[in-house]
């Protein structure tokens, strides 16, 4: 891939995740995707991407804005960062209670992309900082 069409294709993945499209999103990441959690473990293929997804949409909903997206020459290597604008929707386990909180959060992720898809997620944001806009 060229350092363009990684550009494009992470244009599609944050604008189907701004407009709640699991499904779109889930279609531009490889089979075996590595997906690192901000303060988790990693999940490893397809069907924990969407799993994770799933959940994400019940606790959470988020709009992503003031993206600013880089790539390497090769497109092989990407990152974005972003602002999250986001309300806690239902109590995530181990995390506060979920009350119609909403929060702003700066947050990066990191990508590798391989033949055309996204290969692996890494994000990064500071969850003390979520936890005090939540009212912990």
């Amino acid at each position: 891939m060229s350092q363009t069409s990684t550009l494009a294709l992470l244009e599609r993945y944050y604008a189907a995740f701004n407009a709640g499209d699991t499904a779109a999103m889930e279609a531009l990441v490889s089979d075996d995707i590595a997906h690192d959690v901000n303060q988790g473990g990693r999940r490893n293929g397809k069907a924990l991407f969407a799993q994770f997804n799933a959940h994400m949409t019940r606790c959470y909903k988020e709009q992503l804005t003031d993206m600013v997206l880089f790539a390497n020459e090769d497109g092989t290597r990407a990152a974005a960062e972003f602002i999250v604008n986001g309300t806690y929707l239902a109590t995530d386990e181990g995390l506060p209670e979920a009350a119609g909180q909403t929060y702003r959060l700066p947050a990066g992720t990191f990508f590798d992309v391989k033949d055309g898809k996204i290969a692996r997620i890494t994000t990064y944001y500071n969850l003390e900082d979520w936890i005090a806009q939540v009212g912990a």
